[in-house]
């Protein structure tokens, strides 16, 4: 056996939300095979005790990660860290993690502040990784297979473009929005916002600022599961470095929704729905029908409903209008209920009421990458998508694929399997091919598919 599992080991999980159900239920199933001991710590103990359950090789502590003595006697007792905490939360718990020379595992996109630490922990010899959840995560190592794959056969990367969406299971899709919160709703209301996205595509920059965001979209078939609509992420340039892609034509990150969505979406863009950054006088007794008045011309004479039609310019047979009154949008008597709410937050207050997956409802991860390339002087593409569908409420789709990459990752750090020290995503072969072969194995499959590339022609620049 290896020696490394002889004794005893214990994994720190901090923050125990949602996504963490499949996490915990993956190690629970390893404990006794890995000799690891999970302790659960959260600000609520009950909410940890929950997730505990009555297994052997599960401790439920309160740990509130801003009482400094309790954070690091935890961290101190632990042989791995896991941080599911919001993202702006792991530095306190990384800074720790160096100082008592822990290993440490996120599903968060690497900040300025984790980076600061890569030196220190590179001369320590730890493995901090992250971005290793589904978006970013499975994106990155499913991508990173299939271009490594396309170099080592002496390819040339001209194309990649790459969407995840959380959306309902068909069998659950039941508004005319086609969509529910599968995630953090506040995310969904505020995406886009804070700087234009930018991208590069056909060796063209392209930058798209918010108030176009929604209506620039690009369509994508997943088989089996009809069309979706890909909308721009913020800033995809970022990824060439990181991805190896320097020189390449086109490079395109995005988001799923079902086709439909974003057009209707920017409904409440257009009007102000979704700004952030004010408040609202007396939001909490402003009724939903008020909110929208809010956002209107001043008419003594006509409806709310009809500035709305006219301001949106919905004409009367248009399925947006169906869409709001859906939503109960206008309804005078339901009340925002927000002491000092901004915009986003009223609005989100409005969709929960109705985007709220039922107790039967399940859940949908769709992740879609295009790969084009040349190779002995001809152009072809790949198309890979992973389709992966809820069990329940509990065992989501979102939860199996942020909380698996997480849980796999852990044990092969703690197993010295994954030894390469630093600040790092799962971006190199030593992580993704043991972690993609795995997931596999628990039902998060890609399906390739080659097709005509259609892409960029030197001879004929258009774009």
């Amino acid at each position: 056996m290896n020696l490394v599992k002889l004794k005893m080991r214990n994994i720190l999980l901090i923050g125990a939300g949602k996504s963490t159900s499949s996490l915990i239920k993956y190690l629970k199933e390893k404990a006794d095979s890995e000799r690891i001991q999970i302790i659960i710590g959260d600000l609520s103990l009950e909410n940890a005790i929950k997730f505990a359950g009555n297994h052997n090789s599960t401790q439920a502590i309160q740990l509130d990660i801003f009482n400094t003595e309790q954070r690091q006697n935890a961290i101190k007792n632990a042989d791995i860290v896991i941080s599911m905490l919001p993202a702006r939360f792991h530095i306190e718990v990384a800074k720790d993690c160096v100082n008592f020379n822990k290993n440490l595992v996120t599903a968060s996109y690497v900040s300025d502040q984790m980076q600061a630490l890569d030196k220190e922990v590179k001369q320590k010899g730890l493995v901090f990784m992250n971005e290793i959840g589904v978006d970013p995560g499975i994106d990155h190592m499913s991508a990173m297979q299939v271009i490594d794959r396309i170099r080592d056969e002496g390819g040339k990367m001209l194309l990649f473009e790459s969407f995840t969406g959380g959306l309902v299971a068909p069998e659950s899709d039941t508004n005319l929005w086609n969509y529910k919160f599968t995630w953090n709703p506040r995310n969904v209301v505020v995406a886009g916002q804070g700087g234009a996205a930018e991208f590069i595509q056909e060796g063209q920059y392209k930058y798209i600022p918010y108030h176009r965001l929604f209506r620039r979209t690009e369509f994508l078939k997943v088989e089996g599961y009809g069309k979706f609509e890909g909308l721009a992420n913020r800033n995809s340039l970022k990824y060439r470095s990181v991805y190896g892609l320097d020189d390449i034509k086109t490079l395109y990150r995005g988001t799923l929704r079902r086709v439909g969505f974003s057009k209707a979406w920017n409904m409440f863009v257009q009007l102000g729905m979704t700004d952030d950054s004010y408040t609202l006088q007396n939001s909490e007794d402003m009724s939903y029908r008020d909110f929208v008045n809010s956002f209107l011309p001043y008419s003594p004479t006509d409806s709310v409903e009809l500035k709305t039609r006219y301001n949106l310019k919905i004409d009367q047979d248009d399925v947006m209008w169906e869409k709001l009154l859906e939503l109960d949008i206008f309804n005078p008597h339901k009340k925002i209920g927000i002491k000092n709410a901004t915009p986003a937050q009223a609005l989100q207050k409005i969709l929960e009421e109705k985007w709220t997956l039922a107790p039967d409802d399940k859940d949908m991860i769709v992740m879609y990458h295009k790969f084009g390339y040349e190779i002995d002087g001809k152009t072809n593409q790949i198309d890979s998508t992973m389709v992966l569908l809820g069990e329940d409420q509990t065992y989501t789709a979102m939860a199996k694929t942020v909380g698996l990459p997480v849980a796999i990752a852990t044990l092969k750090i703690l197993n010295e399997e994954i030894t390469t020290p630093g600040v790092l995503r799962p971006i190199s072969k030593e992580v993704y091919e043991p972690i993609l072969k795995e997931l596999a194995e628990n039902g998060i499959i890609f399906k390739e598919k080659e097709r005509e590339y259609l892409g960029y022609n030197e001879d004929n620049v258009v774009g």
